[in-house]
């Protein structure tokens, strides 16, 4: 089964079956010391594009927001056999012709890492890709809050629900304790250096 590490924030790690590893949104943390193959960042904000921590292949991808949005068009990659379709992201700190977030399936398993947003109307259509983990970012200040968040995971009706950039990460990478708050059905709080099996189910 492939893994999702979280290494705090919005940052964090998926590794494939085949040991392809996909970076998104590095900033904070460890782990990075297995070599990308692929790395996506979702929009040029510091806290969410320090691609120089990762560990690079020679044929390492990175993915940008600038390769993710041509002539207004979200575009959808292949990269061995992992599938990457960049969606919507947008609120009153993230103009959606600079930000995305990314729709990833990998070895049967597919992943919505929303990046930095708010509700968009593209949501409903992700419902009709069954998800079976989607990670929200719910700090609040900087994105949506907690009851926002929940409403998105609501409309997405991923399997299971992650709450990841729970704080503005000048603040702390991750608060526990608002993570927790987060009233939604099929919430999974992963703390920063845990790592899950990721099951289609």
């Amino acid at each position: 089964m492939p893994k999702l590490y979280y290494q705090g924030h919005g940052s964090y790690r998926i590794t494939a079956n085949n040991g392809q590893v996909i970076y998104i949104d590095p900033f904070v943390g460890d782990g990075y010391e297995k070599p990308a193959d692929i790395i996506l960042i979702t929009h040029a904000h510091k806290d969410h594009n320090k691609i120089s921590l990762c560990t690079q292949t020679p044929n390492c991808r990175i993915i940008t927001n600038e390769e993710a949005i041509i002539n207004g068009v979200h575009q959808t990659f292949t990269v061995g056999d992992i599938t990457i379709e960049a969606v919507e992201a947008k609120n009153f700190m993230h103009n959606p012709q600079k930000c995305v977030g990314y729709v990833i399936v990998v070895d049967g398993v597919t992943v919505y890492a929303s990046g930095d947003t708010s509700k968009t109307q593209q949501m409903e259509k992700l419902n009709e890709k069954e998800i079976d983990y989607a990670i929200f970012c719910c700090d609040g200040i900087f994105n949506m809050g907690l009851q926002e968040a929940a409403e998105c995971a609501k409309i997405v009706g991923a399997k299971h629900n992650i709450p990841v950039h729970t704080s503005p990460w000048f603040i702390t990478i991750f608060s526990e304790k608002r993570a927790n708050e987060w009233d939604v059905p099929n919430k999974l709080v992963v703390k920063p250096k845990e790592e899950i099996e990721l099951q289609h189910t």
